[in-house]
């Protein structure tokens, strides 16, 4: 399998993740501030997708990240980890809930990647600050938020066009977009993770999907996540303690 080694994984160590939910919600206030909302993305040559498993009949969730070759959407790495989940489900707060098991699958990998697709919310977020922009500014990364759900906001109707999008506002603030990526199928919500901007979150968006409802790169991983992707000579899980 080829390989594209750029440079060792690193996670940031922001905050610690021992906190209450009223002190997440601080955190999140705090570093919504430092979220870059414009693009630096030229040509990406590996992007990845993210996505964490729901707890198992033992509490354990599983978090997949699947890098893949672009244009081609080899797999060139992925990497897994499981835990059990320690903060409580509070609406808002499941960043906190899936950050940490995310990025330990993260730290694992040999390929950087140069933009990374999150399942979950970007700034589309009442405190502007989701899982997207969460785990964008702890890899210091480009990321997008791809939701298949409305956590704020409203937009007018999509149009059946695929690549056609509609504003999601949220308290008059543009926050993200509906995107139409299948016909017949109900859009997703693409919003500003870290280090991009709008247009250029749903241009790659599109440009990442191949027929499916989602792209590529949070399609595998989501298949990862639920043990569901055949198996790869890179990829590895490890069982937190």
């Amino acid at each position: 399998m080829e390989c594209f080694i750029i440079q060792d994984m690193r996670v940031h160590e922001l905050h610690s993740w021992d906190v209450s939910p009223g002190e997440a919600r601080e955190i999140q206030v705090s570093l919504a501030r430092r979220v870059v909302a414009e693009n630096g993305i030229i040509s990406p040559r590996l992007i990845a997708g993210i996505d964490i498993s729901s707890p198992d009949a033992q509490g354990l969730a599983r978090g997949a990240v699947v890098v893949l070759r672009y244009p081609e959407f080899g797999i060139v790495e992925v990497k897994e980890a499981r835990s059990k989940i320690r903060f409580p489900y509070v609406p808002g707060l499941l960043s906190f809930r899936e950050s940490p098991l995310i990025l330990a699958a993260c730290e694992r990998l040999s390929n950087v990647p140069d933009l990374i697709l999150v399942d979950g919310q970007g700034i589309a977020h009442p405190r502007r600050f989701g899982l997207a922009s969460h785990v964008g500014l702890f890899l210091d990364l480009p990321t997008i938020g791809c939701a298949k759900s409305i956590l704020c906001g409203q937009h007018q109707p999509v149009t059946e066009e695929v690549g056609s999008h509609a504003e999601l506002t949220d308290r008059g603030e543009l926050v993200g977009a509906a995107l139409r990526t299948k016909s017949g199928v109900k859009p997703i919500y693409v919003s500003v993770g870290h280090k991009i901007d709008l247009a250029s979150a749903l241009q790659w968006v599109m440009k990442c999907c191949r027929g499916y409802r989602l792209p590529e790169p949070t399609r595998l991983a989501h298949l990862a996540a639920g043990g569901m992707l055949a198996s790869q000579p890179s990829c590895q899980g490890t069982l937190l303690a």
